[in-house]
């Protein structure tokens, strides 16, 4: 076996490597632009794919229109004409017939339009058909302009449509991406041919030129399967890597799992555990028990009981006289894991402490001893955990609460506070099985879908209030507030701003506390307060001493109190159906049921079936689904901020079965070259390795 390429092989791959200046016609004017673009190699310019075509094979007579079907006309222009029916208002229209009917195209205050245009030239628009009086209307449509000879024979083609810049027309990109094409689309095929075979995909020469110069709409659609394809299956062998390097490293100590105080934790619980919470710690423990490395993702619906899941864990830590860190994000949801497990730890004889930024010096230092001496078996905290001159002599568990709320440094370096330390991610965020095993895909993962409580009626009610019924919504706060229970106000502003029209925590705390209930206790908390007095504020909250807590969303993740049995949420519609659902889930946590409000007034569509969404459904997992249908994966847990490569072709929305195939292929490969050495294989690894070097920390964090 060789991981040797043949010279002209390398040059070959080496070729997209060079600067975008070496491509015909690229000169140092031209790349500044292009770097506009995001284009900075000759590779790069290959890989700047069309988002758009205009098929000129099967364009639509204009006596065939229909109002609302997006489409690609041809015809001649009739006449422009510009208009300033007001102050500040220009409306460019241009007529545009082929002898079957008129079709207008229309641009709002974008009088240079005009001059685009002649009077007798043909030309393609693109767009959405409106009927607007009688008149069929196309606003701001895509032109092409077929007015010459030399562009006459894109009639009856795919005309690729890339994204552009000013100072660089459409037409001189295009012209730029087919000579790169031509003098370097002859690299060698980084995919095994076995694969190619299997799924029966293009060859990437074919693909590459199918992509942007296509004969069909069909050739485009096969070039995209195979370039979708080579970006999840390259994105699943890194994680394929990972998961294969981290199965394989061994370490001396395996966890003892049948010790006296775990068996003690599970026989004094107050309460029976779910189906799902039984499988999660038995395959918890079953990774504590084994000789590697456990990396396991417990990926948990608001209220199925992570909290206890991990408890068994930590027993099992203690047990094996080794000890166990919990970091959680914020102050608050530290302490509430301190207060929720401490007394369970207590009663079977587990030390622990709580650590985070606020606690004194003197009670630091005490802390920082009886974790250096291994004194505390287990330490709940936040990033503070992570500090210089805090060293745990046997660490042998970290587990990380949502952790897509840490940087990847932070994770990194509460891992290395030990060696080959076991490695617990936990997150009450629903993520989507696509997005999941993309994010966490080198992670074992354990689900809990089923709540404790058991008999499946819902226990929150969430209904979409009309503004006009506001007074209605405070009475219902009111009631609730003389049965004894107590209410969260939910705004997605801590202060007003003069740019967004929503409610802000501080000035809605101020109103509601003078104007509408100024004889109940009005508390307010944001993540803008000093860690002392944000918990200060929810000791109070939790102790009965606060009626209504107006809070931003530093509330959504894990706050527990179950005396909480109704949420208002200002402005509702500035959340994603996560967000909601999370915080929705503070409610109901005690014996009473909760009640959910929600104010809103959604402009979009995708904002109304959002609203639609969240008051139907209280499944997590498919309201995860469709939040990554409606808004895409860059607004689930911050994609763009934690590494993950981006998808230029391939779609974690309509590519869900395509992703599961690539997964399947990439470890499958793993399983046999666990390196990519094999010679055939090392294209693909230079491929694996150009496409994620700028996510090796994220791979590295776990």
């Amino acid at each position: 076996m060789s991981a040797e390429v043949p010279a002209g092989r390398v040059e070959r791959l080496k070729a997209w490597e060079r600067p975008v200046t070496d491509a015909r016609f690229v000169d140092s004017d031209r790349a500044e632009l292009l770097g506009r673009l995001g284009v900075s190699t000759v590779g790069d310019l290959v890989r700047h794919w069309p988002f758009r075509y205009l098929d000129l094979t099967s364009t639509l007579p204009l006596v065939k229109l229909r109002q609302d079907i997006e489409t690609t006309i041809v015809g001649t222009v009739r006449h422009v004409r510009r208009k300033h029916p007001r102050p500040r208002l220009s409306i460019v229209e241009v007529a545009v017939s082929d002898g079957t009917g008129t079709i207008l195209g229309v641009w709002f205050n974008q009088p240079w339009m005009a001059n685009r245009f002649m009077e007798g030239e043909r030309v393609a628009l693109a767009g959405k058909v409106e009927l607007d009086y009688g008149m069929f209307r196309m606003n701001t449509p895509f032109v092409e302009k077929l007015d010459d000879e030399s562009q006459e024979h894109r009639v009856g083609r795919i005309i690729p449509v890339h994204s552009s810049t000013e100072g660089l027309t459409v037409n001189w990109l295009r012209r730029l991406v087919a000579a790169a094409i031509d003098d370097y689309a002859d690299v060698p095929d980084f995919l095994p041919v076995n694969l190619r075979i299997r799924h029966d995909l293009m060859s990437l020469r074919a693909a590459i030129r199918a992509m942007h110069f296509p004969q069909s709409m069909d050739e485009t659609r096969l070039a995209r399967v195979r370039l979708a394809y080579d970006e999840l299956f390259c994105l699943q062998l890194g994680l394929a890597m990972r998961r294969h390097a981290l199965t394989n490293e061994r370490r001396g100590h395996a966890h003892r799992t049948t010790g006296e105080r775990l068996s003690r934790l599970g026989n004094t619980l107050p309460f029976k555990l779910t189906h799902d919470q039984q499988t999660a710690i038995a395959e918890i423990l079953g990774d504590l028990a084994s000789a590697r490395v456990m990396n396991r993702l417990l990926l948990g619906d608001v209220g199925t009981g992570k909290t206890i899941v991990a408890a068994h864990a930590l027993a099992a830590v203690a047990d094996s006289s080794t000890q166990a860190a919990m970091m959680a994000p914020t102050e608050v949801l530290a302490v509430q894991y301190a207060e929720k497990v401490g007394p369970l730890l207590d009663a079977v004889g587990i030390t622990w402490g709580l650590l985070t930024g606020s606690t004194g010096t003197k009670r630091r230092n005490e802390l920082r001893a009886a974790i250096a001496s291994g004194e505390l078996e287990v330490v709940f905290g936040t990033h503070a955990l992570i500090e210089e001159g805090i060293d745990f002599p046997r660490l042998t568990l970290a587990i990380v609460d949502e952790q897509h709320r840490f940087g990847v440094s932070q994770r990194l370096a509460l891992r290395k506070k030990g060696e080959a330390v076991d490695m617990l991610v936990m997150t009450a965020t629903p993520i989507p099985r696509s997005l999941a095993l993309t994010r966490f895909g080198d992670l074992d993962t354990s689900y809990l879908r089923a709540r404790p409580h058991g008999d499946g009626t819902p226990r929150i009610t969430t209904r979409l209030v009309d503004r006009a019924h506001r007074a209605d919504s405070y009475e219902t706060i009111r009631n609730a507030v003389k049965d004894g229970q107590q209410a969260y106000v939910v705004c997605p502003l801590i202060e007003e701003s003069d740019s967004v029209s929503a409610r802000s925590a501080m000035s809605e705390a101020q109103r509601l506390a003078t104007e509408v209930f100024s004889d109940l206790r009005v508390g307010v908390l944001t993540g803008k307060m000093r860690p002392g007095n944000r918990l200060e504020t929810m000791r109070a909250f939790k102790a009965g001493e606060l009626d209504v807590l107006v809070s931003t969303t530093v509330i959504e993740v894990g706050v527990d109190v179950p005396n909480a049995t109704v949420m208002l949420i200002e402005d509702a519609e500035r959340f994603g159906l996560a967000q909601l659902h999370q915080l929705r889930g503070r409610v109901g946590r005690g014996i009473k049921p909760g009640e959910v409000l929600l104010f809103a007034d959604p402009k979009s569509a995708e904002g109304r079936a959002r609203m639609e969404a969240i008051v139907h459904s209280d499944d997590g997992f498919a309201l995860a689904e469709q939040d990554l249908r409606l808004r895409g994966p860059g607004q689930l847990l911050g994609i763009a901020q934690h590494g993950l490569p981006h998808l230029q072709v391939a779609s974690l929305v309509d590519d869900a079965e395509l992703l599961q195939t690539a997964r399947h292929d990439a470890f499958e490969l793993v399983d046999t070259d666990p390196a990519l050495l094999h010679d055939t294989h090392v294209p693909l690894r230079r491929e694996v390795e150009r496409r994620l070097a700028g996510v090796v920390e994220w791979m590295e964090s776990g």
